[in-house]
């Protein structure tokens, strides 16, 4: 099942904006290519940390 930015796995709720919204795009992508959910989960979300470590906002 596919996630947005309303509608997204629980372990997510606590993830500044910014950096769930990029964690939600990576978990689809990762579906889309077979992972299993738990797995897309925690595969996005880790990259979506490391990914705004290295993206900086510019606000």
């Amino acid at each position: 099942m596919p996630w947005t930015k309303k509608d997204y796995p629980e372990s997510m709720k606590n993830l500044d904006t910014r950096v769930r919204n990029k964690a939600v795009e990576i978990a689809n992508a990762l579906l889309d290519e077979g992972y299993e959910e738990g797995r897309a989960i925690a595969i996005g979300t880790a990259k979506a940390e490391e990914w705004d470590k290295n993206h900086p906002s510019s606000s």
